[in-house]
């Protein structure tokens, strides 16, 4: 850059000593040289007009201006007659870019950045730009760890005053941590610290996540998360002395080095509280998560400061300051902390204004809402408002602000900023599992029908096991207190001849239903059922003797008034991607009297999610279900509970587990037991994909009933295994491989186990 600078100035300083003529009047301008250029392009950069008097000092102020617009490379002004002749040399265009040998990244990534750094086809082509551009393709290989790269430019001279440039590219190795050093520590093992980094030496994994490939930002993060390590753990004068960086001479291997200086472990003595008390002081204190004679920890120490914010931030005092002051005793080796505490001023909220729902109507979002206009502000009551809109499924993302109105002290606004999904789809498609086989269905749903909230929902489902034909309808808000009403129409189709594991017999299930829902509180609601259904049997050979005597006492078609009650509680921090919060259903279902069938069936499901660290959430499930008959009559057959399966006990057939007649097929039971332990984590690379979640997970359970002529084979069953659910283009994919731990003989095994295409 300073070369190309130094020539323009020189040939300024020459134009203008070559341009010692006596001064006259412009009576016209000429351009003559250009070829792209066009000439009204000139005229508007130049400072010269007709009928200006042209001397030494604006001649070198307009060879100046057009130099400086990068369009040529030699600049000349000639007079002729009054006629001023503006001679130019344009510099060449480039016609073409070529990128050789790239494997690394894709050809149209790099030209990208190419452009980014001002090379790109059509442009004028500038000797400096290609260096430069040189240099970021460069860092853009450095950036993932190949050291070795080598770029040669060619630049081909073409016709028409253009050029060709070509890059040729040899990525060589990628660069590879080879070790890792950490100097200085004492209190801790070497393994352990570097436990917290995310960059590590290569491993079974690395190849994909490429942790093992050394980035300045990473290492940045790395110490910033050794450095909380020891600050959890009371080394308050921690510090990171040096860190050394090298890479061997053939550019292959880097060896990392952190110095650290330990410092001594720190304990809190005393705990103050200061400033303005707007809440009891023993309430404050209960908020603070460290006591005296504990070793110190900086994240507890954290977290009791956003306690104590959040709760004046109930009280309205949305901008209370809270600060722990330390008093350090360097020969005790204890801190003592002071808490000042400045509440600020009280502040209400101005409006809630709500951006990004281009289809779902604001009274949708803002009936979610807990914190109201007017109303003195409310953390809780804003993070309440945005797990319930979360909730509400139509939204990849819901964020809330709540920036203070300009020109006020005391004032506001909540800022509520939603990014919509698709809530309706007429899909016609085709899924497989290795339970139903082919399935076609077809379908016409909207979660959020005319963006009012209501559901709508007609679907049919054809698949070798169950065949399903449903017509449904929800109003979430069917009062203004959030009371549900909606109503179900439905045809259900069952046929276990193909499942060589289960009794065989076809049930054909014809009914409809209305149902209503009570939210209790925030997290708790009620929701109550009546329906009438008709039912036709038809038994297979080999049927077992209790199924022959159900039919023949109550014919292959009978008539069932099921009422249901149902109570929910959901905890869940998001319906997006939980981490964290539990869901809870008890289900009850009953034949009423006035049917052919009078039975009961109480059902228990919990999920607990506990998050472990950012990416590791620890997922408990527990099912368990007993129902039987009444009136003199019994659980009918077909009302039984099964387990076994992609959605119960993994690595055992569907409906396999429990009681089992004389040809091994399953008679299901009355009572279920099911329960699992999973480990849920990003996958490796798309940490921040929220489509897509693997799981390492344990899986126990089966059922009771009387009937079964095979005992050996009841009793609990174990697996284990992984899985992967991933909410794909096409459709929901959940994928498992599951090793039976307990299994016995007889039992109906199946590892490998998948759905695709159909809700789970």
């Amino acid at each position: 850059m300073k070369v190309k600078h130094l020539v323009a100035l020189v040939s300024v300083f020459c134009a203008s000593v070559s341009w010692a003529r006596e001064p006259f009047v412009v009576k016209d301008i000429r351009v003559e040289g250009i070829q792209r250029t066009e000439a009204g392009t000139v005229f508007s950069y130049l400072p010269v007009k007709v009928g200006d008097t042209l001397d030494d000092e604006k001649a070198a102020a307009a060879i100046k201006v057009l130099y400086a617009t990068g369009f040529f490379k030699d600049v000349r002004l000639e007079s002729e007659d009054g006629v001023l002749i503006v001679v130019v040399e344009e510099r060449p265009a480039i016609a073409q870019i070529n990128i050789i040998g790239a494997k690394e990244f894709e050809k149209d990534k790099l030209k990208e950045g190419l452009k980014q750094a001002g090379l790109a086809e059509s442009r004028i082509f500038d000797r400096s730009t290609l260096e430069k551009a040189e240099q970021e393709l460069k860092q853009q290989y450095i950036s993932r760890g190949k050291y070795a790269v080598k770029i040669t430019t060619t630049t081909t001279p073409l016709d028409r005053n253009r050029v060709g440039i070509t890059f040729h590219v040899d990525e060589g190795k990628t660069a590879k941590i080879r070790k890792i050093n950490i100097v200085g520590n004492k209190a801790f093992k070497e393994k352990e610290l570097l436990s917290t980094f995310s960059l590590r030496t290569p491993g079974l994994l690395t190849w994909f996540t490429k942790e093992d490939q050394y980035s300045k930002q990473k290492l940045s993060g790395d110490l910033e998360s050794l450095r909380s390590y020891y600050l959890n753990r009371g080394y308050l004068e921690f510090s990171i002395e040096s860190t050394q960086v090298s890479i061997t001479p053939d550019m292959q291997d880097i060896y990392i080095t952190v110095n650290i200086a330990e410092g001594p472990e720190y304990k809190v003595s005393e705990i103050k509280l200061a400033g303005e008390m707007l809440v009891p002081e023993d309430e404050l204190r209960s908020l603070i998560k460290l006591a005296p004679g504990e070793v110190f920890s900086r994240e507890r120490l954290t977290e009791s400061v956003k306690l104590i914010t959040d709760r004046l931030g109930d009280d309205g005092y949305a901008f209370a300051n809270v600060n722990a002051s330390p008093q350090l005793d360097k020969e005790k080796q204890q801190v003592a902390f002071t808490f000042f505490v400045d509440p600020g001023r009280r502040v209400y909220v101005r409006r809630i204004n709500i951006t990004g729902n281009s289809r779902t109507r604001d009274e949708v979002i803002r009936r979610e809402m807990r914190q109201f206009e007017g109303s003195w502000y409310s953390t809780s009551k804003i993070n309440r408002s945005k797990v319930r809109v979360d909730r509400l499924n139509y939204f990849t993302a819901v964020n809330l602000e709540t920036p203070a109105v300009p020109g006020t002290t005391d004032q506001v606004d909540v800022n509520v900023e939603v990014k919509e999904k698709p809530t309706g789809a007429v899909m016609f498609g085709a899924g497989y599992s290795n339970m139903e086989g082919l399935i076609l269905s077809g379908s016409i749903a909207q979660d959020n029908i005319f963006g009012t909230g209501k559901l709508v929902n007609l679907m049919i489902n054809t698949g070798r096991v169950n065949k399903t034909y449903s017509l449904s309808y929800t109003d979430p808000y069917f009062t203004r207190d959030g009371v549900t009403a909606g109503f179900d129409l439905y045809k259900r189709v069952l046929n276990t001849s193909t499942l060589s594991s289960v009794m065989n017999f076809n049930t054909d299930t014809t009914g409809a239903g209305i149902r209503a829902g009570i939210p209790l509180n925030e997290n708790d609601s009620i929701m109550t059922g009546l329906g009438i259904e008709n039912t036709v049997i038809d038994l297979g050979p080999n049927s077992p003797q209790r199924n022959i005597d159900f039919v023949e006492k109550f014919g292959r078609s009978t008539i069932n008034i099921p009422v249901t009650v149902s109570w929910r509680r959901d905890g869940r921090d998001s319906a997006i991607w939980t981490t964290s919060g539990t869901t809870q259903r008890v289900f009850a279902e009953a034949g009423l009297p006035g049917g052919d069938l009078t039975y009961y069936k109480v059902n228990y499901d919990l999920k607990w999610y506990y998050p472990i660290s950012e990416l590791f959430t620890l997922l408990l499930h527990g099912d368990v279900g007993y129902g039987d008959g009444y009136a003199g009559k019994d659980l009918p057959f077909f009302k039984n509970f099964f387990a076994g399966g992609n959605t119960s006990v993994r690595g055992y057939n569907i409906s396999s587990l429990g009681p089992r007649d004389a040809n091994n097929r399953a008679l299901g039971g009355n009572t279920r037991v099911v329960g699992n332990a999973e480990i849920m984590f990003p996958m490796p690379g798309m940490r921040n994909d929220r489509t897509v979640r693997l799981s390492a997970f344990i899986d126990g359970g089966t059922v009771y009933g009387s009937g079964g002529v095979r005992p050996e084979q009841e009793g609990l069953r174990y697996s284990a295994g992984i899985a992967v659910m991933w909410i794909s283009p096409m459709g929901p994919l959940k994928v498992s491989v599951a090793q039976p731990i307990n299994n016995q003989p007889g039992d109906n095994l199946q590892r490998f186990q998948f759905q695709f295409g159909q809700q789970f």
